[in-house]
């Protein structure tokens, strides 16, 4: 009898460097951008909790994997433009799948985990409300998840099938469809509300547009690695940490969300472990999270190297200087760089990208009189307040970008309006959504599409500033919440009924964005507000995953417009200015 003492394999990631020469995403479609980086030995790498590598990917393998699954999806009945339902978990198979529907030449459309929402009925609520929006053929998700996303297709009426039982399946020779750049791609629902979903339709022309022009703004090189753990079903993380590695062959290494959510430490120690990785990207609270959970009494650079960390991106929500500031405090010790910070600005309708600092000027403000960011004139005997506004940088190639009054005339250099863009990858339309399409998009008279992005700012010097939303969109820790769905749930307490709630974000005095609901009470009874306002909170955390500063107010206290509607952004206002009194409740 012999003893095997062969030593297990140890796992080697895919290589940051490749004889491969580097493309930009310029490719006809996503297919044929992978069908070239899997002739390259770079790939994707994910990762455990701890950061150990758990599967090394390479471009070779995905697209080995991707060609089988859109035989297997063909043989099940999926035809051209079908839409696919996959839940976006970071993980190989998903990739797969991902590549193997725009194979098959249907769209696939991410769709998120339960991790972001407050409880497992608003999860499932959430899918089925997307699911009947984009109509999908089918719902394939993780076998983890099988109750839920079963539950969720079984009330959209949509078949469900775990990823592990698709892989069983036969995949017969079957030819595939010839995709042309001007098929779409996918469905993008990173920002649909619960209840008024907008799925964002893409195609390829569209998405290598984008993927090369920030592959060129931010000047990636041979010699470039990337870790993300930002979610696969936000545009972010999708496109600019998924797609856009394919289309430009660079090595990514990943943690899951909900593993970052746990430890967000994890992030930096897979930035130091791989000594070519340079490029990351984060919303601005996963730097304030990093920052927070550094002891004041331990040395940064006991444990991280940051010091080749060339572009540290920031976006998906407003970017604070205070927290960029922070994070330079706490880690320039392990060699970070604060001209590391690359801020930008996009929306998952221009398909990701709208404007990029160009790398090595990090973070840039001016000051601006807060009366000027809400349109009003500075009134002489009250005191100036200033609000730091950041440079979210230049337009990306090809982009075109006006601030426009809202009578859609264009606005001088430095004055506050509407930002509109315009380029080869603003959206096709929402799909199936011809009103929420006319609503934001308008051709010029040379036939452009310009896309109207809801979002206040002004240019200076060829830089785009961003100083605000004009939408109603709430966004905590880089998460869009429509008040619309706070509202609507505090509608479902008995006694409640539609224009009694306004949901809006206010800045606590520590500058964190939190959501504020007022609600009109009739109940002169403390105790019964009190009840009232206990059952309010615990209703919005149940479908939000938040905690809301929750106000009672007298009737017919909230602000209507002249053709009736609620205005929110005046209840804001008044609130802000102490025109609206709540009540007074014990805590």
């Amino acid at each position: 009898m012999t003893t095997d003492t062969t030593a297990p394999a140890v796992l080697a990631p895919t290589p940051t460097g490749d004889a491969l020469p580097r493309r930009f995403a310029d490719f006809t479609t996503l297919g044929e951008a992978l069908d070239y980086a899997a002739d390259g030995q770079r790939g994707l790498n994910f990762h455990d909790a701890r950061g150990s590598l758990l599967r090394p990917y390479p471009f070779a393998e995905l697209r080995a994997d991707a060609l089988v699954a859109a035989r297997r999806l063909i043989a099940a009945g999926v035809r051209p433009q079908d839409r696919i339902a996959l839940v976006a978990e970071t993980s190989a198979e998903f990739a797969a799948l991902f590549f193997g529907v725009v194979y098959a030449g249907a769209w696939p459309v991410p769709l998120p985990l339960p991790t972001s929402f407050g409880g497992r009925d608003s999860y499932i609520d959430q899918l089925r409300v997307q699911l009947a929006s984009c109509d999908p053929r089918m719902l394939i998700f993780p076998p983890e998840l099988a109750t839920m996303a079963g539950e969720a297709a079984t009330l959209a009426g949509v078949a469900g099938i775990d990823w592990a039982e698709l892989a069983t399946r036969d995949a017969p020779e079957a030819v595939l469809p010839a995709a042309d750049s001007d098929d779409i791609a996918y469905l993008q629902y990173s920002s649909g509300s619960t209840r008024f979903p907008h799925g964002v339709a893409i195609t390829h022309g569209q998405l290598l547009n984008n993927l090369a022009a920030h592959s060129h703004g931010m000047a990636i090189q041979d010699s470039d690695r990337c870790v993300s753990w930002l979610p696969w079903y936000h545009d972010m993380g999708l496109v600019g940490c998924f797609l856009s590695p394919v289309a430009n062959q660079v090595s990514t290494d990943y943690l899951k969300t909900e593993d970052f959510a746990r430890r967000p430490l994890a992030w930096l120690d897979l930035i130091s472990r791989h000594e070519g990785t340079t490029l990351s990207y984060s919303p601005t609270f996963g730097y304030d999270i990093c920052a927070r959970r550094m002891s004041s009494q331990t040395r940064a650079s006991d444990r991280f190297d940051l010091s080749r960390w060339r572009v540290a991106g920031n976006g998906a929500d407003m970017i604070r200087p205070d927290v960029m500031q922070g994070f330079v405090d706490a880690f320039a010790d392990a060699g970070f760089k604060a001209s590391a910070f690359l801020p930008s600005y996009g929306l998952a309708e221009a398909t990701l990208a709208v404007s990029i600092m160009p790398p090595g000027e990090g973070i840039r403000v001016e000051l601006v009189e807060e009366t000027e960011l809400s349109g009003g004139d500075h009134e002489g005997h009250r005191p100036q307040r200033f609000r730091a506004i950041v440079n979210c940088g230049k337009p990306v190639r090809d982009m075109k970008v006006e601030v426009r009054e809202e009578d859609g005339t264009p606005l001088p250099e430095r004055a506050i309006g509407k930002i509109w863009c315009s380029g080869p990858s603003v959206m096709v339309g929402y799909f199936r959504d011809d009103a929420a399409t006319e609503a934001c998009m308008a051709a010029d008279s040379a036939g452009a599409n310009w896309l109207d992005t809801g979002d206040m700012g002004y240019m200076s010097d060829g830089y785009i500033y961003i100083v605000g939303r004009a939408k109603d969109m709430i966004i905590v820790n880089g998460r869009n919440h429509w008040p619309q769905d706070i509202e609507w749930a505090v509608e479902q307490l008995p006694g409640f009924k539609a224009g009694d709630i306004a949901a809006f974000a206010i800045t606590t005095p520590g500058g964190e964005e939190t959501p504020a609901v007022l609600v009109q009470c009739r109940s002169s009874d403390d105790a019964e507000r009190t009840r009232l306002r206990d059952a309010i909170r615990e209703r919005v955390r149940s479908v939000t995953g938040m905690n809301c500063v929750i106000e009672l107010i007298p009737p017919r206290t909230l602000p209507r417009t002249s053709s009736g509607k609620l205005s929110r952004a005046k209840a804001r206002n008044l609130y802000l200015a102490g025109e609206i009194k709540p009540y007074a409740i014990a805590a």
